[in-house]
């Protein structure tokens, strides 16, 4: 059966992702939403927050800068910047101090050299070309008779490194928001309560790699199951 046939391979393998993905995307957009509306007891603003952890590591070379948008978030290895959304920049809310020490966290990760931020640095651009061009072969494998299945096969190798891309993130995403919630624990930024709210969003946030992940494995078996199909 072809790739784009609905079967019960995707029922098995892509479903259950999609629902994962779906609630973990709901969660954070929750969660974020009820700690933006919480105001930090010390009004720190986000880039205050990011500031203030990149100084309790040593960090003086990274620059804070505003970034339009929702969610946007994020930190630019390549020229040492944090940008900052909307609700995240000047908010003075617990949401904005997580989020924002998690990408301080990232900036962290960079300058002291962490083993696999460094590998999934690396493995980017194999990452983009494969998923990119594993599609084509997929697509052509599927459309020609099964002798040609060797087409799918090194679709199937090229999309791997996406998947390996998916799979290494998720420590560095963890890693990050252990590193937010240590120093705001560390250096008293956020009260308890507060502190569990940024909890909140940033563990709902780390869910959505997490279910990131578990689609890119769940496709990439569908992908060996029609493959291993063809043969017979």
């Amino acid at each position: 059966m072809g790739l784009f046939y609905f079967d019960w391979t995707y029922l098995v393998f892509m479903l259950p992702c999609l629902i994962l993905s779906m609630i973990c995307s709901a969660k954070v957009k929750s969660s974020f939403s009820k700690y933006s509306q919480v105001q930090n007891s010390k009004r720190i603003t986000g880039a205050q927050a990011a500031r203030e952890v990149l100084m309790a590591h040593g960090i003086t070379n990274v620059t804070i800068e505003h970034v339009s948008g929702s969610l946007t978030d994020h930190f630019d290895p390549r020229t040492n910047v944090i940008r900052l959304s909307d609700p995240v920049y000047n908010a003075t809310t617990v949401a904005a101090v997580g989020v924002a020490c998690h990408e301080a966290g990232h900036a962290c990760q960079h300058a002291e050299g962490y083993l696999p931020n460094k590998i999934r640095s690396v493995i980017v651009p194999v990452a983009n070309f494969g998923s990119k061009l594993s599609w084509i072969f997929l697509i052509v494998g599927m459309l020609l008779p099964a002798k040609y299945s060797v087409l799918i096969l090194i679709g199937i190798i090229l999309f791997s490194a996406s998947v390996l891309f998916t799979l290494v993130t998720l420590p560095v995403e963890f890693n990050a928001s252990h590193r937010a919630l240590d120093t705001i624990k560390s250096t008293g930024m956020l009260n308890d309560s507060e502190y569990d709210g940024a909890k909140s969003v940033l563990s709902a946030a780390a869910m959505t790699y997490v279910a990131s992940a578990a689609s890119a494995v769940a496709q990439l078996l569908r992908l060996l199951l029609i493959f291993n199909r063809r043969q017979k």
